[in-house]
Parts: C-alpha cells; sequence; structure tokens
C-alpha cells in the first residue's frame, strides 16, 4: 500500500456515485476537494463521520470545500446510506477500488486480533490543481470536520 502524500498529484478516476452517474477528479478542478475514504457504509464510526461532515456542511462549503465520500459499497448501498441519513455530498461506489488504490489506502488491516484486507480510514485534502495538500490519517469520527478546518 503506497498511500498518497502531500505534494503528490491525485490521478483523474472516474467512478459512479451513489445515483450511477459517473464522477471523475477532474470534475473538482478549480475546487478545494476534501475525499475521505471510510470501510464501509451504515457502519457506527462510518456514520458518526459522515454525519459529522454533514451537520458542519455550510461552514465546509463556506471555506471553499467540495466534498466525496468513498467506500467500496454498492450504488445501492451508497443510496440507501445517502438518503438514510441525508447527506448533502455525491458517495462513490468504489467496488473495483479505482479510487482506493489511486490513494493507497487498501491494505492490511487488524480487528479484535484478526488480520484483513480494507479500507484504512483516511482523508485527503486535494488543492485546486488536483494535488494532494493534507492527508488525515488518524480521522476522528466524532468530529471530523473540526481537523479538515484547523
Amino acid at each position: 500500500m503506497k498511500m498518497l502524500q502531500e505534494g503528490d498529484k491525485v490521478p483523474n478516476f472516474t467512478v459512479n456515485n451513489e445515483q450511477g452517474n459517473p464522477v471523475s477528479l477532474n470534475d473538482y478542478k478549480g475546487h478545494k476537494l476534501v475525499v475521505f475514504f471510510y470501510p464501509k457504509a451504515n457502519t457506527p464510526g462510518c456514520t458518526k463521520e459522515a454525519c459529522n461532515l454533514r451537520d458542519n456542511y455550510e461552514e465546509l462549503q463556506n471555506k471553499g470545500y467540495k466534498l466525496l465520500g468513498v467506500s467500496a459499497d454498492s450504488e445501492r448501498k451508497q443510496k440507501n446510506f445517502k438518503e438514510k441519513y441525508d447527506f448533502p455530498f455525491p458517495l462513490l461506489a468504489d467496488e473495483n477500488k479505482e479510487v482506493i488504490n489511486a490513494f493507497g489506502v487498501w491494505g492490511p488491516k487488524k480487528f479484535m486480533g484478526k488480520e484483513y484486507d480494507g479500507i484504512h480510514r483516511t482523508t485527503f485534502i486535494v488543492d485546486e490543481e488536483g494535488k494532494v495538500e493534507r492527508v488525515i490519517a488518524k480521522v476522528k469520527t466524532k468530529d471530523h470536520a473540526a481537523q479538515i478546518l484547523e
């Protein structure tokens, strides 16, 4: 797993969102973009994180940020997650791990003594030119917007 670092150019990608519409990095050129990766829709930590971003969405927008949530869930699961919690930002259904691998957030994890491969909860702040401005590797699910805004 080679995770993107500050200063790295993000490779372009095109993946469907929860509505089945293609979304690509080029759609966000000229904007600051927050790409947050989460392991699985509708799980407690992921729900806290996404709801915190939803609750602070206006402030994030006022600072010029666009948001994009990414997991390996299907379009249907992402759509249910978005509708259930009324998220104002798109969720990418990256089932083939195109974006996940481009950012380097797939790799070995441990949970309750078991090792497995999965998505590392990580957030990337991408500048207007498509370069990584900042990486947040230790995401605080209940207070994630504050980490982005600091």
